[in-house]
């Protein structure tokens, strides 16, 4: 896993661009909650709201895990095809 993001030459702790992420997909998720009428079988919304931008983080870190954990793998398989060649 990496530490840190590189932007045009500046470092971004990835768990800061993780949580923008997290934080922008639980702002769709509470819209669409809204629309349907969901609010209105919680109790405390701003704690239910905190708890969704939680989870939503723990989503996007899960999948950019298995994204960069599958290319590192696709990447070590197809150098270790393409060394078998020569």
């Amino acid at each position: 896993m990496r530490g840190e993001l590189d932007i045009y030459g500046i470092f971004i702790p990835a768990l800061l661009a993780w949580a923008i992420l997290g934080f922008m997909a639980s702002i769709v998720v509470r819209r669409m909650l809204a629309k349907i009428g969901f609010y209105k079988y919680v109790w405390h919304r701003p704690l239910f709201d905190i708890a969704l931008v939680v989870v939503m983080i723990g989503v996007v870190v899960m999948i950019t895990n298995k994204l960069l954990t599958l290319s590192a793998s696709l990447r070590s398989s197809f150098v270790s095809s393409s060394r078998s060649l020569w």
